[in-house]
C-alpha cells in the first residue's frame, strides 16, 4: 500500500485545563453550526505503544499502538509526521487492523496494518514503550453532511505498572464530510480558556511524562536495576489447609521476580512497586524526535509482577478490581513456585503452586461475575488445565507421604511387602510429572502466562459496566456473598448424622467456598475475620483428612484387584491391612465430625459473622 493510499486521520486536539467546564460539550444541543442529539457513550481502553528494540518503526516515521477494549484488540499504525489542516487540525496517516496482544505480528490476522509492521520490523519482537489507559466519552455532532466525533479522554500514563501522569484531552475527529467545517469548531474551542490547542500525540505526551518523572540513574540504581532481586521469607506464613492436612508452604515475601519464571508477584494497593525507569537524560525531548529517543532509551518489556504480603483488598474497591488484586496476588505466587516445581527437589514447591492455582480458580468463582465471561474464558481455561496437571502429581505425592508415615513403624518385612503398591503409585506420579513439565514447557502455556499477566495488572480490563446505583463495591456486595456461602454450609445440618463420605466431601467443598469468600476480603472485614476463617479451616482439615483416607483405601483396593495374580501372599496381606487401616480412619473421622462442625454451625460463629459483615 503506498503512502498516498493510506487513510488520513483529521482531527482537532486540545489539552483540557478544566474538566468540568469542557464536559458541557458532551451534552450541548449545539456547538456553533454543529448539532447533536445523541447521548455521549463511555468506553475504556488500554493502549500499548510498541516498537522494535532498535526503533525501526520510529525511524520509518511510524508509531504502533495496540489497543485493547471491550470490542477486542486492534493495532493502529500512525505516521509521526503530521500536516496542518483547516482550523489548525492535525492530519496524519493511520491504518488499522485486528491484532492479538499475546502473539507476534506474524500471527495477527491479515490486514494492511500488519503488512506494514512486518514490512518495516520484519520478525523482530515488539517491545513496550509506554502504556496509556483512558476513559473515553464520545458523541457525534453534525453540520449538514459533515459528521465529527467529539471525544473527551481522561488519560492515565502507565510505566512499570505505575500511573506516573494523568491528563485529559478533547478531540474532534472528522468522520465524514467537508474538512473546512472544522474551522467552526476550532474557533469555539480556541476561544475557550478551559482548552489549550496541542499538535502532539498522546504518545508524545506520555513519553515526555516518562522522561520527566524518571530518576537519575546512579551506579547503585543501575546495579539494582540489572540484578535479579532476591526474595526474603515472609515473617508470617499464611495458613493453607488443602484437602491434605499439611501446613502451607512458606509464603513469598514482597516479591519482585524476573522473567525466567517468566513472571512474578503483583502490587497490592498498599505496596507501591519500585520505580525503575532508566533514562540517560532528564530533558523532555521535542515532539518530533520523542519516539525515536524513547526507543533508544526504553527498557525491554516489564514482565514482573510485584505483590505485598496480602492482596490489599479494601471496602471501597470495585468488586472486579478486588478480584483482580486477589488474582494478581496468587498468580504471582504461582509463578514464583514454577522453577522449583520444574526441578522437583522439594514437594512443597509443587504444593504451593497448586494452592495458588486453586485460589485463583476460587477467586474466579467469587468475583468472576464482574468480568466479561466470554472474553475471560481463556484465563479460566488455562488455570483449569495447569491445575489439573499439578493436581495429578500432588494427589499422588499426598498418597505416598501418608503411606510412608503409616509403614514407618512397621517391621522391615511388612514395609517391603507394601512396596509393590507404592512402586505403582510412584510410577503414576512420575508419569504425571512428565505431563506437567511438558505443559509448563509448551508455547501455549507461555502465551497464556503473558496474556494473563497483562490482564491481572491492567486495571479496568474486561470489566462489565455497571450503573451508578448498582451495587459494585466490596462493602456493597460482600455481606450477601458471605451469607450465601454460609447458607450452603448450614444446608448440610439435617443430614450430617447419616451423611456418607460422598456427602461429606460435598460439605468440604461448600466449606472451601465459604473460607475463600471470607479470606479474599479478609482485610476489608477486619481482624475478627481471622477467627472465622480458622474455624472454617478446621472443618476443612478434618474433612480433607477423611477424603485422603478414603481415596487411599479405594486405590489400594483397585490395586489388589488388578494385580491379584502378581502379588505374593505376604504382599497381598500387607496391602490389605493398609486398606483396612484407611477404612477405619475414614470411620473415625466420620464419628468425630461433631466438634469442628459445631465450631462453624454454632451461635458463636453466627454472631461473630454478623458483627464482621455489619462493619463493612
Amino acid at each position: 500500500m503506498s503512502a498516498v493510499e493510506r487513510p488520513i486521520e483529521v482531527e482537532l486536539k486540545y489539552r483540557v485545563l478544566e474538566l468540568a467546564a469542557v464536559e458541557r460539550y458532551l451534552v450541548a444541543k449545539s456547538i456553533g453550526s454543529f448539532v447533536g442529539a445523541a447521548t455521549a457513550r463511555t468506553s475504556q481502553s488500554e493502549d500499548r505503544y510498541v516498537d522494535t528494540a532498535d526503533g525501526s518503526m520510529a525511524r520509518a516515521g511510524f508509531a504502533v499502538r495496540i489497543r485493547q477494549s471491550g470490542r477486542g484488540t486492534v493495532v493502529s499504525v500512525k505516521s509521526l509526521a503530521a500536516t496542518e489542516g483547516a482550523g489548525g487540525s492535525v492530519r496524519r496517516e493511520e491504518i488499522e487492523g485486528p491484532a492479538d496482544r499475546a502473539a507476534a505480528p506474524l500471527a495477527w490476522p491479515a490486514s494492511d496494518a500488519r503488512s506494514l509492521v512486518l514490512e518495516i520490523a520484519g520478525d523482530a519482537p515488539l517491545i513496550e514503550l509506554v502504556t496509556i489507559r483512558q476513559t473515553r466519552r464520545k458523541r457525534v455532532v453534525r453540520d449538514g453532511d459533515t459528521r465529527v466525533e467529539l471525544s473527551l479522554d481522561e488519560v492515565d500514563v502507565v510505566a512499570r505498572s505505575r500511573v506516573i501522569d494523568r491528563f485529559a484531552e478533547l478531540e474532534a475527529e472528522l468522520i465524514k464530510g467537508d474538512e473546512t467545517r472544522l474551522t467552526n469548531l476550532a474557533d469555539i474551542f480556541g476561544s475557550d480558556p478551559a482548552l489549550e490547542s496541542v499538535s502532539g500525540s498522546k504518545l508524545e505526551a506520555a513519553l515526555a511524562s516518562v522522561r520527566s518523572t524518571a530518576p537519575r540513574v546512579g551506579p547503585v540504581a543501575a546495579a539494582s536495576a540489572d540484578a535479579p532481586m532476591q526474595a526474603e521469607p515472609e515473617p508470617e506464613p499464611e495458613p493453607e489447609p488443602e484437602p491434605e492436612p499439611e501446613p502451607e508452604p512458606e509464603p513469598e515475601p514482597e516479591l519482585v521476580l524476573e522473567p525466567e519464571p517468566d513472571l512474578e508477584p503483583a502490587p497490592s494497593s498498599d505496596d507501591e512497586p519500585e520505580e525503575v525507569v532508566p533514562s540517560s537524560s532528564d530533558a523532555v525531548p521535542s515532539s518530533s524526535d520523542v519516539v525515536s529517543e524513547a526507543v533508544e532509551d526504553a527498557p525491554g518489556p516489564d514482565v514482573r509482577l510485584v505483590v505485598g504480603k496480602t492482596p490489599g483488598v479494601s471496602v471501597d474497591d470495585h468488586v472486579a478490581e478486588a478480584g483482580r488484586k486477589v488474582l494478581r496476588f496468587h498468580f504471582a505466587r504461582m509463578l514464583a513456585r514454577e522453577a522449583g516445581t520444574r526441578l522437583g527437589h522439594d514437594l512443597e514447591e509443587l504444593h504451593a503452586m497448586r494452592v495458588a492455582t486453586r485460589r485463583q480458580r476460587a477467586a474466579w468463582r467469587v468475583f468472576g461475575g464482574s468480568f466479561r465471561s466470554r472474553r475471560t474464558k481463556r484465563y479460566r481455561t488455562g488455570l483449569r488445565e495447569i491445575a489439573s496437571r499439578l493436581g495429578a502429581v500432588r494427589d499422588l505425592d499426598v498418597l505416598l507421604e501418608a503411606a510412608d508415615q503409616y509403614r514407618a513403624d512397621l517391621p522391615v518385612a511388612e514395609q517391603r511387602a507394601m512396596e509393590p503398591l507404592l512402586a505403582d503409585w510412584r510410577q503414576h506420579r512420575d508419569d504425571a510429572r512428565v505431563l506437567l513439565v511438558r505443559e509448563l514447557d509448551s508455547e501455549g502455556y507461555r502465551r497464556w502466562v503473558d496474556d494473563y499477566r497483562d490482564f491481572v495488572r491492567t486495571e479496568g480490563a474486561l470489566v462489565l459496566p455497571v450503573g451508578p446505583t448498582q451495587p459494585h463495591r466490596v462493602r456493597d456486595t460482600t455481606a450477601s456473598r458471605v451469607w450465601a456461602a454460609y447458607e450452603q454450609v448450614r444446608g448440610y445440618e439435617p443430614v450430617l448424622r447419616w451423611a456418607d463420605v460422598e456427602t461429606l466431601h460435598e460439605l468440604r467443598i461448600a466449606g472451601k467456598w465459604l473460607r475463600y469468600t471470607l479470606e479474599f476480603v479478609r482485610e476489608a472485614l477486619g481482624p475478627e475475620s481471622g477467627q472465622l476463617i480458622a474455624r472454617v479451616t478446621a472443618l476443612q482439615d478434618h474433612l480433607g483428612l477423611m477424603n485422603d483416607a478414603d481415596v487411599a483405601a479405594s486405590m489400594a483396593r483397585t490395586f489388589l484387584v488388578e494385580h491379584a495374580g502378581e502379588l505374593s501372599g505376604p504382599e497381598s496381606a500387607a496391602i490389605g491391612r493398609y486398606l483396612v487401616s484407611r477404612e477405619r480412619e475414614v470411620g473415625r473421622l466420620r464419628r468425630t465430625i461433631g466438634a469442628p462442625w459445631r465450631g462453624v454451625a454454632g451461635v458463636t460463629f453466627r454472631r461473630m459473622l454478623g458483627r464482621v459483615v455489619a462493619g463493612l
